[in-house]
This record gives C-alpha cells, structure tokens and sequence, in this order.
C-alpha cells in the first residue's frame, strides 16, 4: 500500500485557496485526486419545488432517467434536472461517474460495496445504504472505474 504525505498550511497572504501536490510520477492514485479535486467546486444547476439549487457534484451518489425526467440523488435529499442523462455523463465520466444501466449512472466515490446477485447483475450498496442494480451490459464500465481508469 502506498503512503502518502499530507500537509497543510493556514497563511493569511492568500487570498484564495491553492493545493499543490508533489509525485515522482503520474499513477492511478494521483489521477484519482486530480479528478476529486476537480470535482470538489463543480455545481450542477438543479431545482425542487419550483426553486433553484446549485449542487456540488461530489455529493451527488446517482442520477436516474424515469418518464423522461432527470432526478439527482444526494444522501437525504432528492432534485430535478432539466440535463438528459447522456448530456450528464458525458460531463461527469472524469469525475467518478459511470453508467450502471439505460437509466442511472453512479458517483463510484458513493459505493460502499457491490455483490453479484442472480443473472451476471451486480447490487452497488451506496454509503448512505441505498441499494442500486448495476445491469450486466455495465459491468465492465463499473470495474474499470473502480480501478480507476477508462472502460
């Protein structure tokens, strides 16, 4: 297992938040916290009950089409987009998200645990325990993004 060293520095000289990171050479691990870090400020434009909500992509845990509607799942709380699903994932794909079916598609930061169930599909166990099917056509998207690379 790798270790990593972590420091952090409190100045009131900057005026704005900056992150350095030192590395001999790019691997999977660096590529991963680029791409947290990316996500980290990205909002998607959201609305629930006729307001509107910026939602910060990283607390996002899945995002479903059901009857040509687009909902955005966080832990506790449920949104509405007016992006199409296809739109959405081609935004989201180098921020951890990956297609688990014709309908869904899933921040892997969010999965606690997968298991195979009955028919080559899989059962992903979010980290706020909700459950979602991951449909075997997806399959090998969902293992590629967990070993974090492209499918």
């Amino acid at each position: 297992m790798e270790t990593m060293k972590l420091g952090i520095e409190q100045d009131s000289k900057y005026e704005e938040l900056e992150v350095h990171i030192h590395y001999a050479q790019k691997d999977k691990l660096v590529e991963r916290i680029l791409s947290f870090l990316e996500t980290v400020d990205k909002q998607l434009s959201c609305y629930q009950d006729g307001a509107e909500h910026l939602v910060n992509v990283s607390d996002i845990y899945y995002i479903e089409s059901v009857d040509k509607k687009t909902f955005v799942y966080l832990a506790d709380r449920v949104y509405q987009t007016n992006l199409r699903l296809y739109q959405l994932l081609n935004d989201l794909s180098s921020s951890g998200f990956v297609q688990i079916s014709k309908a869904c598609i899933l921040n892997v930061n969010a999965l606690e645990s997968i298991r195979p169930l009955f028919n080559s599909r899989m059962e992903a166990t979010l980290i706020n325990g909700e459950k979602v099917i991951v449909n075997r056509s997806y399959l090998n998207g969902v293992k590629a993004a967990l070993r974090g690379g492209e499918k």
